[in-house]
């Protein structure tokens, strides 16, 4: 069950740096425009708020990272810190972005907690 867990943290810590660099690089490319729903006018002027978001979403990843490699006791309370995060972002964004965003991130870092925790 450990290397479940941990498979599962190494996917949603994959998934936001796949978030950092969709917002941080890709932004007004047209596929990220699409995903997002944004238009080429909205993500030229919002381009300095996606990459500082995108950060925000590289350091989720990180934490994350370190929270598999780094032995436990760290390691176990890095994975439940950062997937909480993870979770509290989803459900902030789904409330005040798009309700997309409880599939896209709050559902995988819950249940990748879920599977840390019993895995503990």
């Amino acid at each position: 069950m450990n290397i479940a867990a941990l498979v599962l943290v190494g996917l949603v810590a994959a998934l936001h740096a796949y978030f950092l660099v969709l917002e941080m690089f890709l932004w007004t490319a047209p596929r990220t425009r699409a995903a997002f729903g944004t238009t080429a006018e909205f993500a030229e002027s919002s381009k300095a708020l996606a990459a500082n978001q995108g950060l925000y979403n590289g350091f989720l990843a990180a934490g994350l990272v370190y929270g598999i490699v780094a032995g436990d006791p760290v390691g176990f309370a890095m994975r439940v810190f950062f997937l909480a995060c993870v979770i509290v972002a989803g459900l902030y964004g789904a409330a005040t972005a798009s309700r997309r965003i409880l599939l896209v991130q709050a559902l995988p870092g819950a249940v990748a907690l879920i599977a840390v925790v019993l895995a503990h």
